[in-house]
């Protein structure tokens, strides 16, 4: 019975361990010579197993190096079902995203060997960024399932969940693009405190009184 129970944990195991040495094969081979100079069958090559091993795991060179930040967006999600019940959905959010990158225990971007610079090429190549944005749409949408419950709504049919979690998001993304812009890694808590800061009641009030540049009368040479 033991033995029986055993197989299966072990095969378990082994799977996660050639999905592993698959995933940073990529990320070396990618991060060193570049996505363009990479194909699949030097990954698999890489990790010592064949092309049809690879497929099983990836269905691209693109999701294979990006494996390393796929649990990101699941991280952010543990620290957002762990938030106190009363505090509103946005201020849950933040400090779920804040408690991934300040955890002690967490592996934030700006603590993880060369994850700035695999941000940064995903910024230059297309096929790589598009790789990036679903893995953040799946992981938007377990939020939006969040933050649903912690109100006690129905998504379909409340906006408030993708709401929250759109302008969450889009603070993280726009420090996330400022980051990668910079040159200092260590610099991402700061970035994403002062991207949530944006969304605070100084967006939302008045602009002040100035000329309308942008005036459909302007320059029509009525008076």
């Amino acid at each position: 019975m033991n033995r029986e129970r055993k197989t299966p944990e072990r095969r378990s195991r082994k799977a996660r361990r050639t999905r592993d040495t698959l995933a940073q094969a990529a990320f070396e081979l990618v991060l060193d010579r570049g996505l363009r100079e990479v194909t699949v069958e030097e990954i698999a090559e890489h990790a010592d197993v064949d092309r049809r091993t690879f497929s099983r795991y990836f269905t691209s060179k693109e999701a294979a190096v990006l494996d390393s930040v796929r649990g990101d967006g699941d991280r952010i999600n543990d620290a957002l079902r762990a938030r106190p019940a009363g505090e509103p959905p946005l201020t849950a959010y933040r400090r779920a995203v804040l408690d991934w990158l300040e955890g002690p225990g967490a592996e934030a971007w700006h603590r993880r060997p060369r994850i700035f610079e695999l941000l940064v090429l995903a910024e230059r190549e297309p096929t790589l960024y598009a790789a990036f944005h679903h893995i953040r749409v799946d992981a938007q949408e377990d939020s939006v399932a969040i933050v649903a419950q912690r109100l006690g709504t129905d998504p379909r049919q409340d906006l408030r969940p993708a709401v929250t979690v759109a302008a969450g998001a889009g603070a993280l993304l726009a420090a996330q693009a400022a980051w990668v812009r910079g040159s200092c890694p260590e610099e991402l808590p700061r970035l994403v405190e002062q991207a949530f800061d944006a969304l605070s009641a100084e967006l939302f009030a008045q602009i002040p009184a100035g000329p309308a540049s942008h005036s459909t009368t302007e320059g029509n040479g009525t008076s």
